[in-house]
């Protein structure tokens, strides 16, 4: 089980955020297979630490869904990106939760939005590395800290837009950085970070309010 580094007496809490993109040839990881994923960790200021791309073979007891691959068939491009030169994923998943480990401080998983992207790695994390996506008072192998972030809900609520507007489609180009959603994951998960770094400069000029015990008495 992995333990968290100790934090020093009056240090700030150091963060990892592991910005993370999945492409699938189906909408659920109980039926299709995840074709490829990437993580981009980044630090709160959007310094890019490490990066960690990934093709899987396809699961022999998962089936495409044929509105996915209809899907696909209109991005040609991306579909090799998603398919070329695919490894096992019971060997990619555990090189992956040691790559998460290998990560300064505590590692926080992001994406956009969480819902998608995080059942898919958490459902392979736990099938091949026995590990999860989400912290927890779990006795298995800990790689990551918390409920993690949802870019989705975090870029529409810091813009004050109404819940109908919280689409990732309605952010500035410039906050992911000019990098184009291209479906292939690396550059998705790159263009997210680049977002949840411009999410953090929005937050840092909020006011803080920290919450004490007697609140909840």
């Amino acid at each position: 089980m992995s333990l968290q580094p100790p934090i020093a007496p009056g240090a700030p809490d150091l963060c990892t955020f592991v910005v993370t993109d999945i492409e699938s040839d189906g909408h659920n990881p109980l039926e299709s297979s995840m074709l490829s994923f990437a993580s981009v960790a980044v630090d709160v200021t959007g310094k890019v630490i490490s990066e960690f791309e990934a093709v899987l073979n396809p699961r022999a007891d998962r089936v495409p869904d044929p509105n996915t691959m209809a899907w696909w068939a209109t991005q040609p491009e991306a579909y090799k990106w998603a398919t070329t030169n695919p490894e096992a994923p019971e060997v990619v998943m555990p090189r992956y939760a040691d790559w998460v480990e290998s990560l300064p401080g505590f590692r926080v998983f992001a994406a956009a939005p969480m819902i998608f992207d995080g059942p898919w790695i958490d459902h392979y994390l736990w099938a091949f590395a026995g590990t999860r996506v989400l912290g927890g008072p779990y006795k298995t192998r800990q790689i990551f800290r918390g409920g993690g972030i949802c870019l989705y809900t975090m870029a529409g609520s810091l813009r004050g837009a109404e819940y109908t507007k919280w689409g990732m489609q309605r952010v500035p180009p410039e906050w992911y950085g000019h990098i184009e959603h291209t479906h292939r994951a690396i550059d998705d998960a790159r263009g997210f970070a680049n977002v949840l770094a411009k999410l953090f400069e929005i937050s840092g000029s909020l006011p803080y309010i920290e919450a004490t015990e007697s609140m909840y008495k």
